[in-house]
């Protein structure tokens, strides 16, 4: 299966992420390649193949769920760059970048 040029840019848009056009050329012929790998999977014969969902022999471990006390609200906001109402400000991702 070919993954085109095109749609590489579009998820790169949908991602917000820009690449040249020697990157974005190099980026549809792995992803390409990759899924042409992945496909070869379809021709393998598993009949009979026990479904796996793991391949350790372990149980799952569960820790005690005991509360415990939290760190320090002061300490954690000792390095913070901006804060507001105890909260950390963060430059919005959104297309209208507005502040919230």
């Amino acid at each position: 299966m070919k993954i085109s040029e095109e749609e590489v840019r579009h998820v790169a848009n949908l991602s917000k992420l820009a690449f040249s056009d020697q990157e974005t050329t190099e980026f549809a012929t792995t992803l390409s390649k990759i899924v042409d790998m992945v496909e070869l999977l379809n021709e393998v014969d598993t009949t009979g193949v026990p479904v796996t969902s793991t391949m350790a022999d372990r149980k799952t471990v569960v820790r005690a769920d005991v509360a415990e006390a939290g760190t320090n609200r002061e300490e954690l906001f000792k390095n913070v760059p901006e804060k507001e109402n105890n909260f950390i400000k963060v430059p919005a991702i959104l297309e209208d970048g507005g502040d919230a």
